[in-house]
């Protein structure tokens, strides 16, 4: 196999990258990044920036989830498309799949960093008032609509995890039905559902406590 995924289970962005494996059903050999050898110097010598998901392709290397779903979109298209073949689709697809990373998961991730010490911790009330300005976009965006696009895509990939980290992080209100509800279906997908099924194991890692029945 030549596809090898440099990893961790609980990462948001390598959830993205391996929803896109799923949905696309491709094989990619595992590699976990959790300090053990030989993967950790394996991974050392290929992205000495260290962060991940990092593909590895024979002499190839494909880092950032984006990415790396760019990626198996050109070397596998007869898979599920997650990029329309329509250009000005394609072009919405990844607009939406940078909102999710920047508007959301930028925020979120803030909130996690103030909660381990690594900024100042001032109650998060600039990063929640972030999210809570994506979430009524989105809950705008979602009133008509099953995916963020049209047919699921590249876009959801990023939403699934990014949604589900965080209404962890800070919940999305009531007043959110219909992005209440996408997350639902997000976090149901088949795809991402095994994502997540395979981070389970590591919940207890998770700053601020992974809340029940919001999974």
């Amino acid at each position: 196999m030549s596809l090898k995924l440099y990893y961790h289970p609980f990462s948001s962005y390598c959830h993205k990258a391996e929803t896109a494996f799923y949905e696309k059903g491709l094989e990619y050999e595992p590699k976990l990044i959790d300090g053990s050898e030989p993967v950790q110097s394996e991974f050392a010598a290929l992205w000495p920036i260290g962060r991940f998901p990092v593909l590895a392709d024979g002499e190839r290397t494909i880092f950032e989830a984006t990415g790396i779903i760019e990626y198996l979109e050109v070397q596998f298209p007869e898979a599920a498309r997650l990029i329309p073949a329509d250009p000005l689709e394609a072009a919405e697809v990844r607009m939406w799949d940078r909102f999710f990373d920047n508007y959301v998961g930028y925020p979120q991730q803030r909130l996690v960093f103030a909660a381990l010490g690594r900024e100042v911790d001032d109650g998060g009330a600039r990063w929640k008032a972030a999210l809570d300005m994506a979430y009524e976009i989105l809950d705008r965006r979602m009133a008509n609509r099953e995916w963020a696009v049209n047919t699921f895509s590249m876009a959801d990939c990023a939403a699934a995890p990014h949604l589900l980290y965080a209404d962890w992080s800070h919940a999305i209100g009531a007043q959110f039905s219909n992005l209440r509800a996408y997350r639902q279906r997000l976090i149901t997908r088949p795809s991402y559902a095994r994502a997540l099924d395979e981070a389970r194991p590591y919940r207890h890692y998770f700053p601020l406590g992974a809340p029940e029945g919001r999974d």
